[in-house]
């Protein structure tokens, strides 16, 4: 899975040969897409999409180009759960979270189990990375937040902003964040 800030702009660099695969560098064509899914957005919002399929020249591998609004598994967009965790980063308690959002008790708690520290810590690197990368300015005096995931998100909207003003992306922020944490705003499941 290739996780894609902007689906458009990938479809171009796509047709273009200019994507490559992850595994062995060679080049990713078309290979047509895979299945259409809705997911829950804010509120009652939904978002359906159908993600593109890349199969490798090279060495045949396939990839999913997973647009960064939604997030791998998950019924509910990058920008619901990012709600959540930003929610979680200011104090706010699980059952509080989904009343606000509006989504049962279970889900938001285990979407909050997903985000131990030490997944923070993870997201925080990735944030001083990309930042490192865009503007360092970012990293000169981020605002005073209460936690690591607090830290970790502020860094994270602040370079999907930069990208934004500098590149020209149309999408919201929270598309960007999903595609700057690689689709795992979330930590994966643990393999048993």
């Amino acid at each position: 899975m290739i996780v894609v800030s902007c689906p458009l702009r990938a479809e171009e660099s796509l047709l273009a040969g200019a994507m490559r695969c992850p595994g062995c560098a060679g080049t990713l064509r078309p290979h047509g897409h895979a299945r259409t899914c809705t997911v829950r957005g804010l509120g009652a919002a939904t978002l359906t999409v159908t993600p593109r399929r890349a199969r490798c020249a090279e060495c045949g591998a396939t990839q999913i180009l997973l647009p960064g609004a939604l997030s791998a598994r998950r019924a509910d967009a990058t920008e619901v759960i990012g709600h959540a965790l930003a929610a979680k980063a200011a104090g706010s308690g699980f059952r509080a979270i989904a009343a606000t959002l509006g989504r049962s008790d279970s889900t938001v708690r285990r979407w909050l189990r997903r985000a131990p520290e030490h997944h923070a810590q993870w997201l925080y690197r990735r944030a001083v990375e990309h930042c490192a990368r865009i503007d360092r300015e970012l990293l000169v005096r981020p605002a005073a937040q209460p936690t690591l995931l607090g830290h970790a998100l502020n860094l994270l909207v602040g370079v999907a902003l930069r990208y934004r003003d500098l590149f020209g992306y149309p999408e919201p922020p929270w598309s960007l964040i999903g595609a700057l944490s690689y689709g795992h705003l979330l930590a994966p499941p643990l393999k048993t």
